[in-house]
């Protein structure tokens, strides 16, 4: 369990994390490619947009969107061509998936095209699509044939999985609807899942593995209990979120309370006796 400090938003734990859901709260995702330096533009809806220096990577934060696609991530090769990858997180995936994936990305963008255009090359010692599911292989999660076509691996408590489209599929609808090589979710239902997120066939495996390992990080996510939005009910683990402990007092402390303690009483007040002291003897009778 995490220790408290006076950062965490939230006042409950919620466990396992793929079953807590957006903050509703874009910054943090955004936060590791504008700390490059990418230029932020908004418009008039109040959706908002990002560009690299080079115009070749282009997230968008889209609150006032057309769908459900609150975070859309597109690459591409050549600025004016089409994109080479897309990713889509929904609008209640949560943002701390969106934001290892963004961090992920910043740290591939420093290094070049060559990490952050890598498209996926099946048998590589670090680009096979398939190293992205270690991560969850590694946290129990089980391989599985939903449906005809497709492989996934599912979380120990059968509500998140990872899918894996086989076959050909076409560029313009993998970047525009839920028909993509990868798709991540959770839920009881693929027609109506609690969030959702899907990355096209060229996406650099070192992208969605970082979502992976966040996805099954075994560490809880800190959420409002009344923010009922932002976890599944009934099915969320919720621990709350106790208050730090009072500090022990420092030595500036300890000195302060010393010089408002009472000063003793005079030693001439309170009579005392010593081996100095003449004892007065009676007078003898007579």
């Amino acid at each position: 369990m995490p220790l408290h400090d006076d950062t965490i938003d939230g006042d409950v734990y919620v466990s396992p994390r793929h079953l807590a859901r957006t903050t509703a709260v874009g910054d943090p995702g955004l936060d590791p490619l504008r700390k490059l330096g990418w230029e932020l533009h908004h418009d008039d809806l109040g959706n908002a947009y990002l560009n690299a220096p080079d115009c070749r990577v282009r997230p968008g934060y889209l609150p006032e969107g057309d769908d459900d696609g609150l975070w859309r991530i597109n690459a591409y090769k050549d600025p004016f061509g089409p994109p080479v990858w897309g990713v889509c997180f929904n609008d209640s995936a949560p943002t701390e998936f969106v934001t290892a994936f963004t961090t992920a990305l910043a740290a591939a963008y420093e290094r070049g095209p060559d990490r952050y255009l890598a498209r996926p090359v099946s048998g590589s010692k670090d680009r096979d699509p398939f190293l992205a599911i270690d991560p969850l292989v590694n946290r129990g999660w089980l391989f599985d044939r939903p449906r005809g076509g497709v492989f996934a691996v599912q979380s120990p408590d059968g509500l998140a999985a990872l899918e894996y489209t086989t076959g050909d599929l076409v560029a313009e609808t993998e970047l525009t609807t839920r028909d993509a090589r990868w798709q991540l979710w959770a839920g009881t239902s693929l027609s109506r899942p609690f969030w959702y997120a899907t990355f096209s066939t060229d996406t650099p495996v070192a992208l969605l593995k970082a979502v992976t390992e966040s996805v099954c990080d075994p560490v809880p996510l800190p959420r409002w209990r009344e923010s009922t939005y932002s976890y599944v009910e009934d099915l969320a683990q919720l621990t709350p979120i106790l208050p730090p402990r009072p500090p022990g007092p420092t030595p500036l402390d300890v000195q302060r309370l010393a010089s408002r303690r009472p000063a003793a009483l005079p030693t001439t007040s309170v009579p005392r006796w010593s081996t100095t002291s003449r004892l007065a003897l009676p007078s003898p009778r007579r």
